[in-house]
């Protein structure tokens, strides 16, 4: 396993644009028993009820939701460009089906019970602070649901959860 080191958040320089986006992350969530994570590309972090938070997009099928509804925190994982396969494998793979983390060789780490990917350079842990299902009624520019909500993942709708960002880690 990695050494981590906390990192200040007054030191930070990240563009979470680029960092999201187009990088990607890996959401992990669960416990010290059974711990699962998913790639994400949606997201962001910012200030809100006067905490700094991260906040994250799960749709409703995907089997981490499952691990982040039940559990207090979850954390974002973030990589050097080497591991994209890797987060395209998170991005398609069910953990329901398979042992992610066995696959890959990506490597579960706990830091005070909240689970994150060892192989990451930046870890975001957060302690969830509210879960607020989307729904269709809350789409004011109607491209979205044609967009992002129709065919295969028509009624797959996305929850958005809030966390406060309780630490910041670096290797």
């Amino acid at each position: 396993m990695h050494q981590f080191q906390p990192y200040p958040t007054d030191l930070l320089e990240l563009n979470p644009f680029t960092k999201i986006s187009e990088e990607w992350m890996l959401i992990a969530a669960g416990n010290q028993e059974k711990a699962n994570a998913m790639t994400a590309s949606w997201g962001g972090m910012g200030v809100l009820w006067g905490k700094n938070v991260a906040f994250i997009f799960v749709r409703e099928n995907r089997y981490t939701k499952e691990f982040i509804d039940k559990e207090t925190y979850f954390s974002c994982s973030f990589f050097d460009k080497k591991f994209k396969n890797d987060l395209k494998y998170f991005g398609v793979v069910s953990g329901r089906q398979e042992d992610k983390f066995k696959v890959s060789g990506l490597n579960v780490n706990f830091k005070d019970n909240i689970p994150f990917v060892d192989e990451g350079n930046f870890i975001c842990l957060c302690r969830k602070m509210a879960a607020i299902p989307i729904n269709e009624a809350h789409f004011l520019d109607p491209e979205i649901k044609e967009k992002w909500y129709s065919g295969k993942e028509e009624g797959n709708l996305h929850t958005l959860y809030v966390g406060e960002i309780i630490e910041f880690l670096a290797r």
